[in-house]
């Protein structure tokens, strides 16, 4: 039998995928959006099949995926297909362990996304050229990613920011100077994930534009080398070699493609990735931490003593259990198994720190 998660988990894919195609202003890409909504619809009307169900009992689109909609409708649709990417092992590991214990026969569709689009894209000759392209590019979107880092950046600051003022309020010192260490908490590890990230991106490009101008310099300097280099590419593909030296003179005749194919296919670089601001980045990942930082602190503008403690905990737990149902938007989870989990963990960590705080406290005082 199949549970009833999985029916649910391909019903959201189906509608997702729907989502995007209504919204595609490209009919080509928008085509693939719409067979991949196909598709998943199969997957759940399978599973209806396999639970002997009928297929008037198909579930609807769960919260879930009707908020990652609304997230579309707000900040653009590729967060949408962002976080779909990050679901395919998931769901393919799902179609993968149902066939398993039925023992039936695999078929192309039980794939992740990235084959089932290969597929698509091989089998459909109007999804060329510049099109693959750009659908290639949208593949790689960050959307899903950016959302999950704004959700982990804002843990990661209120996480570190309540265990420091939990211990600090432990040790039994005023309402000042928790707010003052607090704050400088806050300041210290916003800075520093702000630097960290500029530094990770920073590297990241001057690494591959190094490697670019080595391989432009190899260009210059040996093009017969650089063909045959292409050429190998190409066979490696499964292209006859007679083919592939035809391919790599032909692309040798234009230097523009010739370094395209050889930062794409030899280097593994993506262009478009090296144009993502470290700047932008830095600040992103600064905000994230402060707004997850500041709620633990906040009660202290107001509060002194037992009264604050318990107020930075009551909205430090209310953070995370929003930070732990976030989460469910990637994992497909239980909400509230997540939320709370979250919680749980939050308050061990600021719980040792207190009890940390209130031994040195009383060693001090003593």
């Amino acid at each position: 039998m199949v549970s009833l998660k999985n029916i649910q988990t391909e019903i959201d894919a189906s509608f997702l995928y729907g989502i995007l195609a209504k919204n595609e202003e490209d009919e080509n890409v928008a085509s693939v959006f719409s067979q991949m909504s196909e598709i998943e619809h199969g997957h759940a009307a399978a599973f209806m099949a396999k639970n002997q169900l009928h297929l008037s009992q198909l579930p609807g689109p769960s919260a879930r995926a009707k908020i990652l909609n609304t997230i579309g409708k707000i900040l653009g649709y590729d967060y949408i297909l962002g976080v779909l990417l990050d679901t395919e092992k998931s769901i393919s590991s799902s179609v993968a362990n149902a066939r398993n214990k039925n023992r039936s026969h695999s078929s192309i569709s039980d794939t992740a996304h990235v084959a089932i689009l290969n597929n698509i894209l091989e089998n459909n000759p109007k999804i060329v050229g510049s099109t693959l392209t750009r659908f290639e590019k949208r593949h790689r979107s960050v959307g899903g990613n950016a959302l999950r880092a704004a959700v982990l950046g804002g843990n990661d600051g209120l996480v570190s920011n309540f265990s420091l003022v939990m211990g600090i309020a432990g040790a039994a010192i005023g309402q000042k100077e928790i707010l003052l260490t607090g704050l400088a908490g806050l300041l210290a590890g916003a800075l520093s994930m702000a630097l960290g990230e500029w530094i990770s991106v920073k590297s990241s490009q001057e690494l591959s534009e190094n490697q670019m101008q080595l391989e432009m310099d190899e260009l210059e300097t040996n093009p017969a080398g650089e063909e045959k280099e292409i050429a190998l590419i190409y066979q490696a593909k499964g292209i006859p070699q007679q083919q592939a030296l035809e391919m790599a003179r032909e692309i040798m005749s234009n230097k523009e493609d010739t370094m395209a194919i050889l930062i794409k296919e030899e280097l593994g670089i993506n262009v478009e990735d090296l144009k993502g601001s470290a700047m932008e980045a830095a600040v992103t990942s600064f905000l994230l931490f402060s707004v997850g930082a500041i709620i633990p602190v906040s009660p202290y503008f107001f509060l002194s003593g037992t009264q604050a403690i318990l107020a930075s905990t009551v909205f430090s737990a209310f953070g995370l259990f929003l930070i732990g149902a976030a989460i469910t938007l990637f994992t497909g989870k239980s909400v509230l198994y997540s939320g709370f989990r979250q919680v749980l963990f939050g308050l061990a960590a600021a719980a040792v720190t207190f009890g940390i705080g209130r031994l040195i406290g009383v060693s001090v005082a003593g």
